[in-house]
């Protein structure tokens, strides 16, 4: 015997509009909580200079980074002197009419830039520029 009748119970319905909300709240804090700037891996000040070129040739750019402190940069990867003249060598038997651009920190000691232009000179290349303020690209 049944007193009372027994209603089937429907499935809990899950509001998909407000998980999007809570969904977009989350996204958009992430967005302006982090940094989106650029950060470069070597820091330098660069010199200022009147009348430079601009650097931007089609070809893959043969570019020297000397920093104030630390090891010299060909391209991205650190190197030595003598080991920055072994891949000058290997880059001029491939295209020795190329520049070279050097990019030293204003407070770079100047014996380093000195070495360097001579290890570009050794290696046959003839066109040897030098990055200032307003003739590097950000």
């Amino acid at each position: 015997m049944q007193f009372l009748e027994r209603r089937r119970r429907s499935a809990p319905t899950v509001i998909i509009i407000s998980l999007i909300d809570v969904l977009m709240v989350v996204v958009i804090f992430m967005m302006i909580s982090t940094t989106f700037k650029n950060q470069a891996a070597i820091s330098l000040t660069l010199p200022e200079g009147k009348g430079t070129e601009k650097a931007g040739s089609g070809e893959m750019q043969l570019i020297i980074t000397i920093p104030k402190t630390g090891a010299i940069f060909f391209g991205t990867q650190p190197v030595t002197v003598d080991r920055l003249g072994d891949k000058l060598k290997e880059a001029a038997a491939v295209n020795a009419n190329r520049p070279v651009f050097i990019r030293a920190d204003t407070d770079a000691a100047f014996g380093s830039v000195l070495k360097v232009t001579d290890a570009v000179r050794a290696a046959g290349f003839r066109d040897v520029k030098a990055f200032t303020k307003e003739g590097i690209k950000p």
